[in-house]
């Protein structure tokens, strides 16, 4: 697989796509601060093992989401190109800040540790409020994943890719998730995308090289062009 370029792409594509948010639908699901005190500095400390595990899980759930955009941005080669690569783009950055934010995780868990619950958060609202952080890794970045990838799913979808129920279900269960409180309702919207990304996912695996290559501009003149190449060496220079 790893010699063979089109094989390679499309398996990764389809494999993140279902990992990716399978493991932001555990990772939700373990964290210490969604059934326990809203205040992490103080339900991190409760259980620190599952603290580190979520942030973990989040982690690795949103830098491979990030190359699993690449994924969909390729089933939108036929039409949306422009539009795609652009909403893609800023996806990517989103998902990757949002990354970049769980290292506020062990520092919350360690002031729990050192202070009282006020005191501690205290302190952590004073380290995420100074402009560097706000404005370098939070506003309006960390957004652009959570909002873009239902978007791009659109597009997929309008590509002729997908049936309209998977924007539907993304959409649902990102967008969704803003309208309530980070806990125990958070579980289920994050939930809903694992089956709309993952049957996108599945798709992909199943569709075969010969599918996924027909997506690429220069595949229906490929073979000609190598055959021309080929018996007439010169054409290379």
């Amino acid at each position: 697989m790893l010699n063979n370029q089109v094989t390679f792409r499309r398996v990764t594509a389809g494999v993140l796509l279902i990992v990716a948010p399978l493991l932001q639908a555990v990772a939700v699901a373990v964290d210490p601060g969604t059934w326990g005190d809203d205040r992490e500095a103080v339900s991190f400390g409760v259980n620190p093992a599952l603290a580190q595990i979520q942030s973990v899980l989040y982690h690795w759930s949103w830098m491979l989401m990030a190359v699993a955009v690449l994924g969909l941005l390729h089933l939108t080669r036929r039409r949306f190109m422009v539009l795609s690569h652009v909403l893609g783009g800023l996806t990517i950055i989103g998902y990757l800040s949002l990354s970049a934010l769980l290292m506020m995780d062990p520092v919350e868990w360690w002031l729990g540790r050192q202070y009282p619950p006020e005191q501690a958060q205290k302190i952590m609202d004073e380290i995420v409020n100074l402009p560097g952080v706000i404005f370098g890794f939070q506003m309006p970045w960390m957004f652009f994943g959570l909002l873009g990838l239902p978007v791009l799913t659109v597009l997929v979808w309008r590509a002729g890719f997908t049936g309209w129920w998977v924007p539907l279900v993304v959409a649902a269960g990102y967008v969704g998730s803003f309208t309530v409180p980070y806990g125990p309702a958070t579980v289920p919207f994050w939930a809903a995308p694992v089956l709309a990304l993952g049957w996108i996912g599945v798709k992909i695996l199943r569709m075969g090289d010969e599918a996924w290559a027909a997506y690429y501009p220069i595949a229906g003149i490929q073979p000609a062009v190598t055959a021309s190449m080929t018996k007439n060496p010169s054409t290379i220079r």
